[in-house]
């Protein structure tokens, strides 16, 4: 279990929650296996009715840790882990529901068209930045973006690297709800409350008609997953990790 991913219970409720602020929540292969194992394992515990995923004060997540990737487009292994996350998320039995404050970026965004409830607040800022960086996009978010917000909204988001505020989120249908920032933690934690009251069984099965055919979402994660794995080797994508790792470093007075 990585020490960056604290898993705890509130009642019926799994509470996974990023916690590598330092990092603004840049999500590492260690971090991905451990999120799948707490779904998982959960998924597995009748005791346990909702899956609960929150990040930190002002933060989501940043996306996918930059130094992971750069290995991979010099020549590193490109870990399963990823997909292991997923394929828990896609295949999970039991509600999830997520809980976002700040920035929520590439898989940050992407995530939540695969969440049955987000909430979030006014500051959260919802933005996939794919393109700049020479990739595509990922989770199956190229069906379930146009699918939910309609093709313009979904290629700005996707293509044109557009970010959409909280409210902008909620308005496109990435977002349920929207919060004031202290009241976040209260709000998601009492949503997914009111989840695990429900009927399990019929809970169940309501998610299945709504979430459609999970071999297919899942197909198409791996079809992307090969697409960006095959851009994170191009020359394309390492020139441009290059030129923003450039960027990053502080300069030497």
């Amino acid at each position: 279990m990585s020490e960056h991913i604290k898993v705890s219970r509130e009642g019926a409720v799994s509470v996974i929650r990023m916690d590598r602020i330092e990092k603004k929540n840049a999500l590492t292969r260690d971090m991905y296996a451990a999120m799948a194992t707490a779904i998982r394992d959960a998924d597995a515990d009748d005791a346990v009715r909702v899956h609960l995923l929150m990040g930190g004060e002002g933060v989501f997540s940043a996306g996918n840790d930059l130094g992971d990737f750069m290995a991979i487009a010099t020549g590193g292994e490109h870990g399963g882990e990823v997909f292991e996350f997923m394929d828990a998320m896609i295949r999970a039995r039991k509600p999830v529901v997520s809980g976002v404050d700040g920035i929520a970026v590439g898989i940050g965004t992407t995530i939540h068209f695969n969440c049955d409830l987000t909430i979030a607040t006014a500051r959260s800022s919802f933005t996939t930045p794919f393109l700049d960086l020479g990739l595509t996009p990922e989770f199956a978010s190229s069906k379930q973006a146009p699918a939910i917000m309609g093709h313009q909204r979904a290629f700005a988001l996707l293509a044109l690297g557009e970010p959409l505020s909280g409210e902008e989120a909620r308005d496109a249908g990435l977002v349920w709800k929207i919060v004031e920032p202290e009241r976040l933690e209260v709000e998601a934690l009492a949503t997914a409350e009111r989840l695990s009251r429900k009927p399990p069984e019929a809970l169940a099965i309501a998610r299945d008609l709504l979430m459609g055919d999970r071999d297919a979402r899942l197909a198409l994660c791996r079809s992307e997953g090969e697409l960006f794995g095959e851009r994170l080797r191009s020359d394309e994508a390492r020139q441009a990790f290059q030129a923003f790792m450039t960027r990053s470093r502080p300069s030497k007075s």
